[in-house]
Formats: structure tokens, C-alpha cells, sequence
């Protein structure tokens, strides 16, 4: 197993086929190409500048006798419980973990995505709720995802919401390949960022130069995805430097909950009307309960004369944007044109929860574990 000269490849010397099947099983789920060896001077030249080293109990002792410098990440891995002399081997070699396979095969997985990733680099995520239903929260979430896309970010667009007929379709992206909640099968643990970015549907929304979007989306059933494959599709974004938007439900499920705990920021979406202002007091209220700062976004036009800023008073909330009506928006997404030109006012605001968004994660990714 190779690739490129420049990219990242972990180091295994097992001679058990039995256990070596299942390391390269192991590998390839996590994304993780490999350098394979047969013996310590094969593996010599690879062990300095390896991410992750895996050896089966021969290897260990082999690569300890042939007087290879300790490292660290060096795992020693058997098939059942590790026997006396396994531990002896890997104490010799410096391993840091021994493992037994195949109870740990969750936790090499993990080890060999963070292998294949390197060092995590802290994204943003956002999560966008409606103050009723038809607010424009998933378009304005979309158009979020195409701004930042434009600006040269990668960026992963979750739709949350199970009854929300399929987030593909706010993008005109309905028919394109990939995978959809009900389809990739995560539930749980850590999930590798650029298989899930090869997985998913990618729209083509910015021009040659600019990032990349990849849409996780419902589809036409009422399924949605589990809490813990929401925690684990939202980490996996985070940990590559993406920015990760979630269109959520107005209604607080499971998944819902969770992409709420993991944001660095939501923003509420609330039309200028009396009787939208009463349902988004609901619903801030519920935000406030789950997860970090509330940001509001309120979308005209104002049918009697109510103001963005009397909005945000009457739900106590820190007004963000104030958006204007876009002349021709509904009309474009009927046609499937993705939200978000660089014009307008839907573009203002999608600029303005960016800009907020990347804030409010830089004040608090030092607090994150």
C-alpha cells in the first residue's frame, strides 16, 4: 500500500497473514496508507519519520535486537491475550500500547485515522435553527457553506433535520453521487475527514481557486442520524480544519442536542413578524439550554413595521444580521441554483455569521479537551 512522496504513511511489520489481514482492513477503513516491511533493515530507513509504528510480537523483538531507536507511537499488536513474553518484547522495542485483536480494533482505527490526518486542526462548527418553520435557516446554513467554500475553506454542510425533505436539495445537488445519512453507517467513534469528504455528495459552488463542499444530507425518510454519528461526523470536520455547518430542527432531538453541545456558535433565523417573534422566543429559549452563544439573523421583509432590533429585544438575543428580501432567491432555488452569489443580502448575512463564527471559535478552541 503507497501513495505520494509527500504524504503521511504509517509503518507495519507483521508476519502473522492472519493479523496482518486485519491490520490492512483496519488501515483502509481509517484512511491510513501504509508502509509494509518484512524485516528490522527494511524498516530502519521508515521508523524516524513514521506517524505510527505497528508491530507484531516477532517484529518487536526483532526491531529491539537490531538496536532501532525508541520513538514514540509504536504499538504492538496480537491476535487474544498478549502472553508474557509479548509485554518483554514491547517493553525492549519502547512500544507505548500493546493491543489485543480483536477487542481494540476500534481503538487502532481511531490511531490510524489520527496516523493518516496528523495533528488535528481546530474548525469551526455552526449550528442554524428557524424560528418557525420556513424561516430560511437551511438556506441561509447553505449559503454559509458557499461563502466559506469561496473563501478557500473546506467545508462539510450537515443537515440535521429528518423531516426537512433533504438539505441536497437546497444546493440543486439532488442528483448527485455520494452518500446520505441512512447510507454511511457511522455510529460513532472517530470518523477519517477525507473519506467522508470522498463519501459524500460535492457540489460545485466556487470557481477554480476556491475550497470544497461536501453536503451530508437527510434524505426523502423520516430517518435521521443518531446523536453519537452527528458528535462523530461534526469531530471528524473539526479535527480537519473545516467549517462544519448544521441545519438543525426547530424541535430539540437526540441529534439535534448533540450538534447543539458541539457548536461554537448558533444562530437563530427569525422573519420580521409578530407571530414568528413568539415562536422564536420559543425556540431561543430551548438554544439557551443546549450548547454555547446565541446569535439571531432576522430575515425581512416586515409585513407591519417590525424591526430587527425590536426582534432581538423581544427575544433577548444579540441581532447579527438584519436581511433584507433577495429578489429573485426563490425562484433560483426552485431551479436548484445554490444559495449564496456573492451579492446581495443573503450574502451579506452569510459573510456577517462567518465572520462571528470564526470569532467566537478562536476565543474558544482553547477550551475545548
Amino acid at each position: 500500500m503507497h501513495q505520494g512522496s509527500g504524504e503521511r504513511r504509517g509503518l507495519v511489520m507483521v508476519s502473522d497473514p492472519e493479523l496482518l489481514d486485519t491490520v490492512l482492513r483496519l488501515a483502509a477503513a481509517a484512511g491510513c496508507e501504509l508502509h509494509r516491511t518484512v524485516d528490522a533493515a527494511q524498516a530502519r530507513p521508515h521508523w524516524p519519520g513514521a506517524p505510527l509504528v505497528l508491530l507484531d510480537a516477532a517484529a518487536a523483538q526483532q526491531c529491539a535486537q537490531a538496536g532501532l531507536p525508541r520513538r514514540g507511537e509504536v504499538i504492538v499488536a496480537v491476535r487474544g491475550e498478549p502472553a508474557p513474553p509479548v509485554w518483554q518484547h514491547a517493553v525492549a522495542v519502547g512500544a507505548e500500547h500493546v493491543i489485543s485483536l480483536p477487542d481494540a480494533e476500534s481503538w487502532l482505527v481511531a490511531a490510524f485515522t489520527e496516523a493518516a490526518e496528523g495533528p488535528g486542526h481546530d474548525g469551526a462548527v455552526l449550528a442554524v435553527v428557524g424560528g418557525r418553520g420556513g424561516a430560511g435557516a437551511s438556506v441561509l446554513a447553505a449559503a454559509v457553506a458557499v461563502t466559506a467554500v469561496r473563501e478557500g475553506s473546506r467545508a462539510l454542510l450537515v443537515d440535521c433535520d429528518p423531516l426537512g425533505g433533504g438539505l441536497d436539495l437546497v444546493l440543486g445537488a439532488e442528483e448527485l453521487g455520494g452518500l446520505r445519512w441512512p447510507d454511511i453507517g457511522v455510529e460513532g467513534g472517530r470518523v477519517p475527514a477525507t473519506a467522508l469528504h470522498a463519501a459524500l455528495p460535492a457540489p460545485t459552488v466556487a470557481r477554480r481557486g476556491g475550497g470544497e463542499l461536501a453536503v451530508l444530507s437527510c434524505d426523502r425518510s423520516a430517518h435521521g442520524p443518531s446523536p453519537a454519528a452527528v458528535r462523530s461526523v461534526i469531530e471528524a470536520g473539526r479535527r480537519a480544519g473545516e467549517t462544519v455547518v448544521c441545519d438543525l430542527p426547530r424541535y430539540p432531538t437526540d441529534a439535534a442536542i448533540a450538534a447543539l453541545a458541539t457548536a461554537d456558535l448558533t444562530v437563530l433565523v427569525v422573519p420580521a413578524d409578530v407571530r414568528s417573534c413568539a415562536a422564536g422566543a420559543r425556540v431561543a429559549a430551548v438554544l439557551s439550554e443546549h450548547g454555547g452563544p446565541v446569535r439571531l439573523v432576522v430575515r425581512g421583509p416586515a409585513p407591519g413595521g417590525v424591526d430587527a432590533a425590536e426582534v432581538a429585544r423581544a427575544l433577548g438575543l444579540p441581532l447579527l444580521a438584519a436581511m433584507r428580501p433577495e429578489a429573485g432567491l426563490a425562484r433560483a432555488l426552485e431551479r436548484g441554483t445554490a444559495p449564496g452569489r456573492p451579492r446581495g443580502p443573503l450574502a451579506a448575512a452569510a459573510q456577517a455569521v462567518l465572520t462571528e463564527l470564526h470569532a467566537t471559535a478562536a476565543r474558544t478552541s482553547g477550551a475545548r479537551p
